[in-house]
């Protein structure tokens, strides 16, 4: 075992007194049964959980057994639930305050638009009133706003008064323009009907950044039949260009606005370190300047930022989290709510004005996701469990490993061990799961699949192989045109160093991903078919080829996107020969393990066609497959329904394959 970094350091929150705020309708309970896939792959019941600015009121997604699903508000210091709107009728991705008494929801509604081609994610954003119960879309295609786009979702600022909200949008000349700008629209949040143009940006923006009145001081665009990227400053009266960079994919992220709003907060790789790095771009002077939160063993990944778009601090990578913020009271804050929860994960979900109280998600080898807000004087309060019926002691551990692949590259390996193997870890079954991105990594946390596969006695093996982020720029270009090669092999060499340490029984191993994991359990199942006994594939791309023709067609031949894709696959090179080598469909006669293929029919991601051409090709070469389609379910798994088939199929198709 001294290979492993076990993560079950015991948690001490006996030192809190911690005070349960809320009493919800779902008490936490313990099962005298065991636990079934069901119990772990379910919603949680708490969820997207935010606090109110003054800190006295939360609101929070709820689920429950029965399909229920509503987004509450409730008073803190009265304990009593304030307003709730039901949410069932849409898909909801993220819930905060406007203010102490509006509540903004982002949804997502997959349909069909009559004159439009295949089905939109229509995501909008709406206003809650929790006094009158109010609910308010705030902006509706064809309403200014043009008809057939998605993100609308999105709120980059508030009016000094709170009374308007500024989003962008693509806004059409008339209703015959098919080729709209994007633009910056005001909405009244109490009647956000015939919302106005605020700024009037052009075919090429991108995004924009505002000062204390809501005005545009800095404008972003990316032109994608020249490849040039640039941001545009508000100087006298003129627009001034203080960034310009000829690129065929944007290579530098801006994120917000510094505190005094005098420069932009930009993220881009360090030439030194390799890894992302965190500046600020004046917009006076045009000059970069490095705000020395660059680290040589993490990636600066993300910004935490008011609804004014200024940005407070960082958050860097890692299979744990790590932050940083301007204020280095509060770095200090965050260090010692996670030396709280040692070897878990700790993540910054909410804060109230002024960073009084911060609020926190944990999750981790003893936790199944639990909240707590964090005052800056006094004891913390446990606000709610997402998954109340989950123990401690039901949650399997996580390890980490490092090992080498067959080139001398380093891979981290999350394991996720049967809680009663771990003292035994002998000749155990497993299952390989590759993340999805496949520019993005694993983390410690609860993650529904792992544990229910864990639950039956399976070690659930998940590599950061190349091309994964979050471990600089030299692992991530790594993978650049290795889809089905040299990223497959990080696999292939995690199965192999587990076999030979005794730890994986060889001849009972599965590989089961979703999205661009989807696609690499199948290529496990037709590039290396004698590995693998069973092979599962969630909203997982099979033909290189069709994906890269639709993404063409949804977004253009010159668009950016396109190019990403080409280089992540084929380092630039995606001829038809080259797509055809690597993609699992067009060798669907080597496969030797069954299939399971769930696809959901709402993916507007990952085609439902990408399933639907495996599972043909597979049964005319008279491939043991089955194919599930789960009805009204998008790319995330996010309807119960949905969650709950997925688990269960894919944990009885591999105990079919790998129990005795």
């Amino acid at each position: 075992m001294s290979f492993l970094r076990a993560l079950c350091t015991p948690l001490v929150s006996a030192c809190f007194g911690l005070i349960v705020a809320i009493t919800f309708s779902f008490q936490a309970y313990g099962k005298a049964s065991e636990l079934t896939a069901k119990d772990y792959g379910a919603l949680p019941k708490v969820s997207m959980l935010a606090v109110s600015p003054s800190g006295e009121k939360i609101a929070f997604r709820m689920t429950d057994e029965t399909g229920a699903d509503f987004a509450v508000v409730m008073s803190l210091t009265e304990g009593k639930r304030l307003g709730a709107v039901n949410l069932s009728a849409t898909t909801p991705d993220t819930i905060y305050f406007a203010n102490e008494n509006e509540l903004i929801l982002q949804a997502s509604d997959v349909r069909r638009l009559f004159g439009f081609r295949g089905k939109l994610d229509l995501s909008t954003a709406y206003a809650f009133d929790w006094r009158s119960g109010d609910v308010r879309q705030l902006l509706i295609p064809g309403d200014v706003v043009y008809r057939g786009q998605s993100g609308l979702g999105r709120i980059i600022g508030l009016s000094p008064d709170n009374k308007f909200a500024y989003m962008p949008a693509y806004v059409p000349k008339d209703h015959h323009d098919n080729n709209p700008r994007y633009s910056l629209v005001r909405v009244e949040l109490e009647d956000p009907r015939r919302p106005k143009v605020h700024f009037k940006g052009r075919h090429s923006s991108r995004d924009f950044f505002l000062d204390q009145n809501g005005e545009v001081i800095a404008h972003e665009l990316f032109d994608n039949k020249r490849n040039v990227h640039r941001l545009l400053a508000r100087q006298n009266d003129e627009w001034v260009d203080v960034y310009h960079k000829e690129t065929d994919i944007p290579t530098i992220s801006f994120m917000g606005l510094t505190p005094d709003r005098e420069s932009v907060i930009a993220i881009s790789t360090s030439s030194e370190s390799g890894r992302d790095n965190f500046y600020a771009l004046s917009l006076s002077s045009g000059e970069f300047t490095d705000l020395g939160f660059g680290r040589a063993d993490a990636d600066v990944e993300r910004t935490y930022q008011s609804l004014d778009q200024r940005v407070w601090g960082v958050r860097y990578s890692g299979l744990t989290p790590s932050y940083r913020f301007f204020d280095e009271s509060i770095s200090q804050r965050m260090e010692d709510i996670q030396a709280y929860f040692a070897g878990h994960s700790v993540w910054l979900q909410d804060w109230t004005d002024g960073w009084e109280h911060l609020m926190v998600y944990v999750e981790g080898s003893q936790v199944a996701g639990d909240y707590y807000l964090f005052p800056k004087e006094g004891a913390p309060v446990k606000l709610a469990s997402a998954r109340p019926n989950i123990r401690s002691d039901q949650v399997h551990p996580i390890a980490t490993i490092n090992f080498k692949a067959r080139d001398g590259l380093t891979i981290p390996t999350l394991l996720t061990l049967p809680k009663n193997k771990v003292g035994d870890l002998k000749n155990l079954p497993a299952v390989i799961m590759p993340h999805g991105g496949p520019a993005e990594y694993d983390r410690v946390s609860f993650d529904w699949l792992a544990q229910a596969l864990a639950n039956r006695g399976y070690l659930v093996v998940q590599p950061q192989f190349r091309g994964s982020t979050g471990f600089g720029l030299a692992h991530y270009l790594a993978g650049q045109g290795e889809w089905g090669a040299k990223m497959q092999d990080d696999l292939t060499d995690a199965v192999e160093m587990l076999v030979r340490k005794g730890i994986v029984n060889a001849d009972k191993v599965c590989i089961a991903g979703m999205s661009y994991g989807g696609y690499a359990a199948l290529a496990g199942g037709a590039f290396t078919p004698k590995k693998y006994r069973c092979v599962v594939s969630v909203n997982g791309v099979s033909d290189l080829e069709q994906m890269l023709r639709t993404e063409k067609r949804d977004h253009g031949r010159h668009h950016w996107v396109v190019a990403y894709w080409e280089k992540l696959m084929a380092n630039g090179d995606a001829d038809k020969d080259t797509l055809r080598a690597v993609s699992p469909a067009r060798h669907s006669e080597q496969f030797q393990a069954p299939v399971l293929l769930i696809h959901g029919e709402d993916d507007v991601i990952v085609p439902l066609k990408q399933s639907k051409n495996m599972y043909k090709r597979l049964k005319r070469e008279k491939k043991p497959v089955e194919f599930v389609e789960l009805k009204d379910e998008t790319h995330y798994l996010d309807t119960p329904e949905g969650r709950m088939q997925t688990v269960e199929k894919i944990v009885a198709f591999v105990d079919k394959h790998l129990q005795p």
